[in-house]
């Protein structure tokens, strides 16, 4: 399962070599509410079939009847803004005082689109920059911290991998949770010195190491980007693993368990040399209550909550994994 990015990518390269014309589109602004985010992509093939969107709704609709009436006829990039009168953000379906951007790309062999998608699906972050009055485009390294960006004519965006996340454990729970991050465009690396559960490990596009999961953690030196995910249950796995995680600035770090357990784990760690600010950042139990039993429920709702502390939502106590157990406790 691919991100949406790389999916639209796979589906313009997969035209081209097949003949068709096709554009590509980019969200590049947005004032006011918009149902996509700056960045979010989709194509249109010279038949009208689509992959991916820009706002779930009309402006797709308007794209593909243009196309339809007048073909693919531009050969340069070119920039459309939707929404700019409140008649037409209600024609095109945006919130109110919603207005979006795009920029649409008529692609060729210039447009690099094969090699960005090789690069996505080797997890390469990497830095794609559209001359809007040639059509040229350029490949470089990307970084994390840069940000989609329109001007002098050029427009600058950032394809793969920002985040990563390292899963202490290779269990079934943790090939799930590496499925959904991938999809989510996070750089997974996944860590069990125990050879007998690295052995069925299967996911492709995910780091497997073997070593000690806190000399990883010092390896990887994590920063405001990354997470840490526990779920051995083996306090000799986890527990210096977390201790070396919650020094850092990773913006989550958790461990699976009960209260019970997780309680006894933030007891262990008040040994280590550790503050109690720093061990109050240990999230656990981990997830948002959805009612989970099957390992892809508890990875969806493992991921659930990372998003949220991601996007710095506050989640309420009553959605918590303790408090949902709480609310299942016989009256």
């Amino acid at each position: 399962m691919d991100s949406i990015d790389l999916e639209v990518l796979n589906a313009c390269a997969q035209w081209l070599r097949d003949g068709w014309r096709c554009e590509y589109i980019t969200v590049v602004h947005t004032w006011g509410s918009s149902p996509r985010p700056v960045g979010a992509t989709m194509a249109i093939r010279a038949d009208g079939t689509v992959v991916g969107s820009v706002s779930g709704g009309c402006i797709e609709d308007d794209l593909i009847a243009s196309i339809r009436e007048h073909g693919i006829v531009q050969t340069t990039p070119k920039v459309l803004t939707y929404g700019i009168s409140a008649d037409e953000a209600h024609r095109f379906g945006l919130p109110c005082g919603g207005t979006i951007q795009l920029v649409v790309e008529p692609l060729a062999n210039h447009s690099r689109i094969s090699e960005l998608a090789g690069l996505m699906s080797d997890r390469i972050l990497t830095k794609r920059i559209l001359d809007l009055e040639t059509g040229t485009v350029e490949l470089a390294n990307g970084c994390a911290e840069e940000q989609l960006c329109l001007s002098n004519g050029r427009l600058l965006t950032i394809h793969g991998p920002r985040l990563r996340l390292l899963i202490i454990g290779a269990g079934q729970l943790s090939q799930f949770l590496a499925q959904i991050a991938l999809c989510l465009e996070y750089q997974v690396t996944v860590c069990d010195p125990r050879d007998e559960h690295r052995a069925s490990w299967t996911l492709k596009g995910v780091e497997l190491v073997r070593a000690m999961p806190d000399d990883v953690v010092l390896q990887m030196k994590l920063d405001q980007r990354s997470a840490v995910v526990a779920l051995t249950h083996d306090p000799k796995l986890d527990d210096l693993a977390l201790m070396e995680a919650l020094r850092t600035e990773a913006f989550y770090v958790g461990a699976i368990g009960s209260r019970a357990n997780n309680a006894k784990r933030r007891e262990r760690l008040r040994h280590f040399d550790l503050s109690g600010q720093q061990i109050a950042k240990l999230r656990g139990p981990i997830g948002l209550y959805i009612g989970s039993k099957t390992p892809y429920e508890i990875a969806i709702s493992i991921l659930a909550e990372l998003t949220a502390v991601k996007n710095n939502v506050a989640v309420p106590w009553k959605l918590g994994v303790a408090a949902g157990k709480e609310l299942d406790r016989p009256r």
